[in-house]
């Protein structure tokens, strides 16, 4: 399948395209996958900063991440998600802010966020970064490929965010809920506050498009755990579906409200 772009805005792009890459890894007890994560995320091209958010864990997940080579940032409780990608992120500019010369700009790295559980594949989301990097992409999201591990949900989590994705956007999602992305910082930027949970990616891929930034899509031969179908599996999903339902309701809440602000024309008026 090639690379697919946001047709709505062919000509928006980022004023300067970024210099290097930061790779953020939101992890919550992956202690048995996050070393070799962060080894092979280490091995693409450009990233010089690996920062892992320790969300919470009850298990050893931030020393084993520290001692493969990452900077670790710890919550001391597990707030989700999407609160451990922002953190990861506001740290990573901080550090270039402090590390740059007063009388320049800082360097301004894109933003590839990785999950934790990839261990050797998270080397394969290299090519999310090159788009991002060449600035011909504000948004790469990673196409991952059928997961070999047996299990799985309905689809109706999927459904949902596909549905959203599109109304409120115009973009036809092949996977919504692909937690693999690199941003520039204005896409970053764009996409602030993120949704709460695990609406976090259906409303990324809305507001930045909505900003009139560009997104692809790209293929990446990545492999993770897939989520199986017994009770506490079927509890993750409905928590999915909810927080992804509650991203869609506000942003479709927010669009009405700047359509109901919008002057009408005489034609309207006259009506």
């Amino acid at each position: 399948m090639p690379e697919q772009s946001n047709p709505a805005h062919p000509d928006a792009s980022s004023a300067t395209a970024p210099r290097a890459i930061a790779a953020i890894i939101p992890a919550m007890n992956e202690a048995d996958r996050i070393a070799a994560t962060v080894r092979s995320t280490k091995q693409i091209p450009g990233v010089d900063i690996i920062m892992v958010v320790d969300d919470g864990s009850s298990d050893d997940t931030g020393a084993h991440a520290r001692r493969a080579g990452a900077e670790v940032v710890t919550h001391r409780k597990n707030k989700g998600k999407a609160a451990a990608m922002m953190t990861g992120a506001f740290a990573i500019r901080n550090r270039e802010i402090s590390d740059s010369d007063p009388d320049q700009h800082p360097d301004h790295r894109a933003l590839l966020f990785i999950d934790g559980d990839l261990e050797d594949s998270a080397l394969n989301t290299a090519p999310l970064a090159a788009p991002v990097l060449a600035g011909d992409a504000d948004m790469t999201i990673a196409i991952l490929p059928a997961q070999k591990r047996k299990g799985g949900g309905f689809g109706f989590v999927v459904g949902l965010a596909k549905k959203g994705i599109a109304e409120l956007s115009g973009f036809e999602a092949t996977q919504p809920l692909s937690g693999m992305r690199c941003l520039s910082r204005e896409a970053f930027d764009a996409a602030l506050p993120f949704a709460a949970g695990w609406g976090v990616e259906t409303a990324m891929t809305i507001d930045v498009i909505n900003a009139g930034l560009r997104v692809e899509e790209v293929e990446c031969d990545l492999h993770h755990r897939v989520t199986g179908k017994d009770l506490k599996s079927q509890m993750h999903r409905a928590a999915q579906y909810r927080d992804v339902a509650r991203a869609i309701v506000v942003r479709r809440l927010r669009a009405e409200k700047l359509s109901s602000k919008k002057p009408r024309t005489q034609k309207e008026s006259s009506k």
